[in-house]
């Protein structure tokens, strides 16, 4: 895993060199430790940048930017490429010369038999660069979920592009300026949906998508895969639930097993949850020493310590178990790191704990650990998931359209009278007013306040953005079309963009084997019945692996990866947190009603007047970024 960094010029007035792509590249030291390295191509206005952290063939032979045998063709690459040994064999037995055993050898050699189309052979999690030297092209390339990002700065004279925004940032054709339309969207899905981001002229690559960028400025960007696979949905129409159940076991396990590789110690996230506890159970039956494993949970709140059921897991599995606790002196203490290593805000708390976890891992030694990302949104296993096919697709469905308006507004005022329910309130007003029943599962401000708490005219309607994702998976069932807009939106853009951010920031890295494209495409094709049924979710996935995981882990209800904010909101960090948002220079521009965010932190502070703790921590980290990346204030 790595950070990379580059520009190519379109004019000769555009800054190109190596001292410039250099000091991009080492802001991003963080991410690759181990080496770093430029290169620069005058004639081409071309310079490449990379960090290493060295974690197959850590000789110098991995060294990057890498080029082919005659130097034509350059990459810097960051990720993991799981099938890079049998492609290495079928390029070598057509005459490809390796002088490595890494990974980004063999995408090199495979771009020269395949061009462009060469990303749809790599199995695995990416981000890179390749400039073409005799064709006077690069082509810029992220992986099918989106585990890896890459950030692109398009310039009238030329295009930048990093694993992370501070990079971009370094060159001196650009400054950093708040794009209002992104930040309209952060307010409602606590991220900025691609290709925005909240600073204006910098883009982000979607999930899925390669661009090529001409010497003379041409643009051609597109999707090369979609987890809505014909193939995937004709297998499993073919099989029995027995069948299907005992072949997501057999791509669980060839999914773990390929994301062991590596020359350096590995370990698990272990939550105690059905997740992280399936990662450790198949890893510990596929390695030849104990798995090490690291949990965390806060002091002082029990509801959201999870410890006593990993220690149960690691002792079943003999797991050379971690743990660490953490406080809100912690959370403070962290937030300037935060910050820095975000780029841009990410409205997910998870960061805190995850931090922690990770500098254990890293202090330990560990320097790949494997995650659950994903399992949640392929299998259904979110409440929230049931709770929005249980009352809002039948209000759309069965409700005339004369009725809606008022039964939403209704539903919305009576919760927030009761102080509980709000999000569902809010979800049945927002739907009798849009033809989309699902947004996402990590919705923030929407409905009435976020009509009051955004000041400026709308830029656009709300859930426009899923709108155009819902369309994409025309013909899929219910069940698809929202794991669809999950894959293309919170998971890669929220979830795995904190997982990234936070991981790299103790140079460890983080791998989902929930996400290998295989086991998604067949997750998506999979009925409604083997995802939730009588209650629960993750049905295929718990039957799958019975026997194997204890069942009190997978019988127990689900509990997710614990931060006590709300509690940290109601204390001093909240008071804290309530000023600064007053005295930042987000305040200054008056886009955000700040009475409003006064009297939500108010009422939050009254036990049984609601929780607004997510909508807070959303301003909040909006708020900060902004002083920092935007401002320019130091701590």
């Amino acid at each position: 895993m790595c950070g990379i960094a580059g520009i190519l010029g379109f004019t000769d007035g555009f800054a190109v060199d190596e001292a410039i792509v250099t000091r991009m590249r080492d802001t991003l030291t963080h991410r690759g430790p181990d080496d770093g390295g430029s290169w620069h191509d005058a004639a081409g206005r071309c310079a490449l940048g990379h960090r290493r952290l060295a974690i197959v063939d850590l000789s110098s032979a991995g060294h990057q930017p890498m080029s082919n045998e005659d130097g034509t063709v350059w990459i810097t690459y960051n990720g993991e490429v799981y099938n890079h040994v049998q492609l290495r064999d079928e390029l070598q037995a057509k005459g490809h010369v390796f002088r490595s055993h890494t990974d980004t050898e063999a995408i090199l050699h495979l771009y020269e038999e395949h061009g462009p189309a060469c990303v749809e052979r790599l199995d695995g999690m990416f981000a890179f660069a390749l400039w073409d030297r005799r064709r006077r092209r690069l082509l810029l390339a992220r992986d099918r979920l989106g585990v890896k990002p890459l950030y692109v700065a398009r310039l009238p004279g030329g295009v930048l592009f990093g694993s992370e925004i501070k990079a971009i940032l370094e060159h001196p054709g650009i400054t950093p300026e708040l794009d209002e339309t992104a930040l309209y969207d952060y307010l409602t899905y606590a991220f900025s949906p691609p290709p925005r981001t909240l600073y204006r002229g910098i883009e982000k690559l979607a999930p899925a998508e390669r661009v090529v960028v001409n010497a003379d400025g041409t643009w051609h960007g597109e999707r090369y895969w979609s987890p809505l696979s014909p193939g995937a949905a004709t297998d499993v129409a073919s099989m029995t639930d027995a069948e299907c159940e005992q072949r997501l076991l057999e791509l669980l396990r060839a999914s773990i097993d390929k994301r062991m590789m590596a020359d350096v110690p590995f370990g698990v996230f272990l939550s105690g949850g059905v997740d992280s506890s399936v990662n450790v159970a198949l890893m510990a039956e596929l390695s030849p020493r104990p798995v090490r494993t690291y949990s965390t949970a806060p002091t002082d709140h029990s509801r959201y310590d999870e410890l006593r059921h990993a220690r149960l897991v690691a002792d079943r599995f003999g797991t050379d178990h971690h743990e660490i606790r953490i406080d809100d002196r912690d959370l403070e203490a962290f937030i300037p790191q935060m910050l820095f290593h975000q780029d841009e805000p990410l409205a997910d708390w998870t960061a805190v704990p995850q931090h922690f976890v990770t500098k254990l891992a890293r202090d330990d030694g560990t320097i790949v650990v494997q995650v659950g990302e994903g399992a949640d949104e392929l299998f259904h296993g979110y409440k929230g998931y049931a709770d929005h096919r249980r009352v809002v697709v039948p209000f759309q469905r069965w409700l005339p359209n004369r009725l809606r308006a008022l039964v939403g507004s209704a539903a919305l005022h009576a919760t927030q009278r009761a102080g509980r329910g709000i999000r569902h309130g809010e979800a049945l007003y927002d739907a009798s007013r849009s033809s989309i029943p699902y947004w996402g599962g990590a919705i923030c401000f929407r409905g009435p306040t976020k009509e009051r708490l955004y000041r400026p005219p709308a830029p656009r309607r709300s859930y426009e953005i899923v709108e155009g994702l819902w369309n994409e998976a025309n013909g899929a069932d219910l069940f698809q079309r929202m794991t669809y807009v999950e894959l293309r939106q919170r998971l890669p853009e929220l979830l795995l963009m904190r997982l990234d951010r936070i991981t790299m920031a103790s140079s460890v890295e983080g791998r989902e084997p929930f996400l290998d494209h295989a086991l998604v495409e067949f997750a998506m094709a999979l009925p409604p019945h083997l995802k939730h049924a009588h209650g629960t979710g993750k049905v295929a996935l718990k039957r799958a692996v019975r026997g194997i995981v204890p069942d009190s882990v997978l019988d127990r209800p689900k509990q997710g990866f614990g931060t006590p904010m709300p509690e940290w909101l109601r204390g001093d960090f909240g008071r804290r947190a309530q000023q600064q948002i007053r005295a930042s220079s987000l305040a200054q521009r008056e886009i955000l009603d700040l009475d409003l965010v006064d009297g939500l932190f108010a009422t939050h502070r009254r036990r049984g007047a609601g929780d607004w703790s997510y909508h807070l921590w959303n301003v909040y980290c909006l708020a900060r970024w902004h002083d920092v990346w935007i401002a320019g204030r130091t701590e």
